[in-house]
């Protein structure tokens, strides 16, 4: 199965060492949640190419560079002249990661119509993150997973401080996971994606099933953190698996890293929910023992599940 990931790639400045208080050493790593579960997929040994839109500029060179390497198919990707974009990352003392954003005018959001390629119905087409969200290629985001032919996945991937207000944020989700729901496709979220998008902690699972129910899809997964993942159907049956206590060094990829392990063991025997969700979470276990996104090969997630 050809894998298709589309969104956006961009430089994740994450904070190596204090220098002294006028100066501090920096690392730029190649980041953005569809790049990384497109890498992530490559590793596991898919056929994964990667849909966005890479610019010319050194960060821009770094980052078709990376997904080259991690054996990730370009050949759907843009070439555009706009800088790329950067996240700047604050790391708590727990290795959770949370998000700044500099996209103005940048490559990710300027998606045209005639950019987007004819997918087959043997193709997954997965999808999702601010790619999705953001002005002014959002629309065209939107009326591509609309009218594709191929299986589809997104993954919400909530960041408030792009989109701060909640209620414009669910509007432009909702019409996504219509989209999906068309095809029977398949959503995933976080629990804390979920709590902010409806401003409740309370029983992410069950919205998780009205949304299912609600826009057609085949189910909703929910990503647990430390306690692991459950994927919700539309009539309320419930798949979970437990999460794996490893030394977390970073957050960063989690979430992208598990629906690669998801996606490559559901596409493979899609009868088998649990074994899809539990290399998935054994990947996402691996990749937050080490610092920033560096997914699995498909040996260690054999491996690491004995």
């Amino acid at each position: 199965m050809r894998f298709v990931v589309c969104g956006e790639a961009l430089i994740d400045l994450m904070p190596e060492e204090s220098i002294s208080p006028e100066e501090s050493r920096w690392i730029a790593r190649s980041g953005g949640g569809p790049l990384n579960t497109a890498a992530a997929l490559a590793k596991l040994g898919e056929d994964s190419h990667f849909l966005g839109r890479l610019s010319t500029d050194a960060f821009g060179r770094q980052l078709r560079s990376h997904l080259e390497a991690a054996g990730v198919n370009t050949d759907l990707s843009v070439t555009t002249d706009e800088p790329t974009s950067v996240a700047v990352v604050s790391l708590d003392d727990e290795g959770k990661a949370s998000y700044n954003f500099h996209f103005d005018g940048t490559s990710n959001f300027n998606w045209q119509a005639a950019e987007f390629p004819q997918l087959e119905e043997g193709d997954w087409l997965h999808f999702g993150s601010i790619g999705s969200v953001i002005g002014p290629g959002a629309k065209h985001v939107l009326d591509f997973v609309s009218r594709t032919d191929a299986a589809t996945s997104f993954d919400i991937n909530v960041r408030p401080s792009t989109l701060p207000d909640r209620a414009n944020y669910f509007a432009l989700v909702s019409d996504l996971m219509a989209a999906v729901g068309r095809g029977g496709g398949i959503v995933k979220a976080s629990d804390e994606d979920i709590a902010w998008l409806v401003d409740d902690e309370e029983n992410p699972l069950g919205y998780a099933q009205a949304w299912a129910e609600e826009y057609g899809l085949a189910m909703f997964i929910v990503t647990l953190g430390g306690d692991g993942v459950a994927a919700v159907r539309p009539d309320g049956r419930i798949a979970q698996v437990p999460g794996h206590k490893v030394e977390v060094v970073d957050t960063v990829g989690a979430g992208d890293t598990f629906m690669a392990g998801f996606l490559s063991a559901y596409a493979e025997d899609p009868s088998d929910l649990e074994a899809a969700l539990n290399r998935g979470v054994a990947a996402a276990a691996i990749v937050v023992t080490r610092q920033g996104a560096k997914p699995p090969t498909r040996a260690e997630v054999d491996a690491f599940l004995g």
